[in-house]
């Protein structure tokens, strides 16, 4: 059962730092007991090396890998064995020495184990494909950002090719998955702002029947909705939003009049600029320039104006106070509902889940893990990295729960809660960046 300890972290039980010495036979095996197994993760058919019993199947694969006995933890079991003992440390190793081999390779209860580790291993790889993929793109923009002004024309063409990427991915591809990327990925903060946006925007797009066209206009008013910042100050830029002085804060407001500004100077249409110049409005009238409420502001604009919102809660000036994903979609849905339009802000937790990529979570099998890439159209079932001191970290175990579906998430953990070992062993993420992936190849995993 997971505890919150005297200081506030999330630990499991005694076994956060100690090893379990007690130990049952397998003639003791029984369904709620909570069991490790001393084995390397690839020389047995389970998902994780320490679980609770919840079938008789699982005491048949227990008992078919040979092992005499199996340490068990009392504390998280349901039910105690029949005559269940501690063993010394040095008597455990010596059983432990003395214990029958690992199956062979070609049994038949690790079929099911190759299976899951050849998805993981093609995982993996897409993973890596994606990472470079989003930073090609964020080199890209960053360099056309640059060249904005002196090469507009030439520079909205490459972006409006970045755009049409993501059109494609997000409108005519089955299954695109969204992927919270590594620390390696955060990149200058302004530009992997401006993408996370673009990317987030676009993921919308298909669930509100947009057209290509109308996505193609959604997509460049996203990536360029904050260029009135050009013109703001670096001094101001850089500062907490709740340490502006008044005219500091109206000078930062500007940046939506500058952005029009500078967007009809490059020759940007009229609903890119609307997305501009919009972007910070709100649904109740309580936002700027103009306090417009949502019948006045137009459709890209209310999406950018969401997704904006929720990006700069997950990666504020001062990261410090920065939210979950898990807690940013909470809060926007539980207190600043009205402040956006009802229909985007359904199909933003349609596609992102309850625990977006990023979100640290809790397990049904009391396994903690962090969630690292969402179907948008199946967003309960995403892949989870779980925390397993049996494994290396650069091996972790990736579960993904379309598969796994005896295995669910129950709630949302604060990264700050965690236990040392397994915040340096999940890293969370100091700056949630999203990239797709648009391969039309089957799930791995699936026939």
């Amino acid at each position: 059962m997971w505890i919150i300890a005297p200081q506030g972290e999330v630990r499991v039980g005694k076994n956060t730092t100690t090893r379990s010495n007690f130990y049952v036979s397998v003639e003791q095996l029984r369904i709620g007991l909570y069991v490790f197994i001393d084995l390397p993760w690839f020389q047995h058919p389970f998902t994780l090396n320490s679980f609770r019993i919840a079938s008789d199947d699982q005491i048949r694969d227990l008992r078919a890998l040979g092992e005499p006995r199996f340490r068990y933890d009392p504390e998280r079991s349901d039910v105690r064995p029949d005559t269940p003992a501690p063993i010394p440390e040095a008597a455990a190793e010596h059983a432990a020495a003395e214990a029958p081999g690992a199956p062979r390779e070609d049994s038949p209860v690790l079929s099911a184990k190759q299976v899951r580790i050849h998805a993981l291993a093609e995982h993996r790889r897409r993973i890596e494909q994606v990472d470079k993929a989003f930073l090609k793109s964020a080199s890209i923009l960053r360099n056309l950002n640059r060249n904005l002004l002196s090469r507009p024309a030439e520079t909205l063409q490459e972006m409006g090719r970045l755009v049409e990427q993501m059109v494609l991915a997000f409108l005519e591809h089955p299954e695109v998955t969204l992927h919270v990327m590594g620390e390696k990925c955060g990149g200058d903060e302004t530009y992997s702002h401006g993408l996370n946006v673009s990317v987030l925007c676009m993921m919308l797009t298909k669930g509100l029947d947009f057209t290509p066209e109308q996505a193609r206009i959604l997509g460049l008013g996203a990536l360029l909705h904050d260029i009135g910042l050009m013109d703001v100050p670096d001094r101001v830029l850089k500062k907490r939003p709740d340490e502006y002085t008044k005219p500091e804060r109206e000078l930062r407001a500007m940046h939506c009049e500058f952005g029009v500004r500078i967007g009809k100077q490059i020759g940007l249409p009229a609903d890119v600029l609307a997305v501009i110049f919009q972007h910070h409005e709100m649904a109740d009238g309580t936002g700027y320039p103009l306090g417009l409420k949502l019948d006045r502001i137009t459709q890209p604009a209310r999406v950018v104006a969401l997704v904006n919102f929720y990006d700069n809660l997950c990666n504020p000036v001062d990261l410090a106070q920065a939210m979950t994903p898990h807690e940013a979609l909470s809060f926007m849905f539980g207190q600043r509902r009205n402040k956006f339009d009802g229909v985007v802000l359904q199909q933003m937790i349609r596609c992102l889940g309850v625990y977006p990529p990023g979100s640290i979570v809790m397990l049904s099998n009391d396994a903690i893990g962090m969630v690292m890439s969402v179907n948008p159209a199946k967003p309960l079932r995403p892949w989870v990295m779980v925390y397993d001191e049996g494994v290396p970290k650069e091996e972790a175990i990736l579960l993904d729960l379309e598969q796994e579906t005896e295995i669910n998430i129950t709630k949302s953990v604060r990264p700050a809660l965690l236990p040392p070992a397994t915040y340096a062993y999940l890293s969370p993420r100091r700056r949630v960046t999203y990239f797709f992936d648009s391969s039309t190849q089957a799930r791995p995993g699936r026939e």
